[in-house]
């Protein structure tokens, strides 16, 4: 994913959590400087999230394992749930637990069809 259509994925859902009353923000650098490893925070009363943006116009979304790792570690020093948001294009947004990708290997990966079984939808997730 080019960074003009990661940081137009990471816009649309701020906005998409702004507009259902919590409070969110981007991280700045996300994913380009070291200790920024996730794209949103947000939270709403005792919800917390950190939130990792993916978006793809394939099937499948693969994410190396020291990204995710990075993720969850990030997460966890601030005590927030993580949570992986995907956007496969005209599929809409799924969110996902990182502790259900697939271990591929080198990576971990989570496909379209597993999103539509497994994942959530932005108002099952946080409405």
């Amino acid at each position: 994913m080019n960074k003009h259509k990661g940081s137009n994925a990471e816009r649309e859902l701020y906005h998409m959590f702004v507009e259902q009353g919590w409070a969110a923000v981007r991280v700045a650098g996300s994913g380009m400087m070291e200790n920024t490893a996730c794209d949103l925070i947000a939270g709403k009363k005792r919800k917390k999230f950190c939130i990792e943006v993916k978006s793809s116009k394939k099937p499948v979304r693969y994410i190396t394992k020291k990204q995710i790792e990075e993720f969850m570690v990030f997460s966890e020093i601030f005590g927030l749930k993580p949570v992986l948001a995907l956007r496969f294009n005209r599929q809409g947004w799924f969110f996902i637990s990182p502790k259900k990708l697939v271990d591929s290997g080198k990576n971990w990966c989570i496909t379209l069809e597993d999103c539509q079984k497994k994942a959530k939808r932005f108002a099952q997730a946080f409405c």
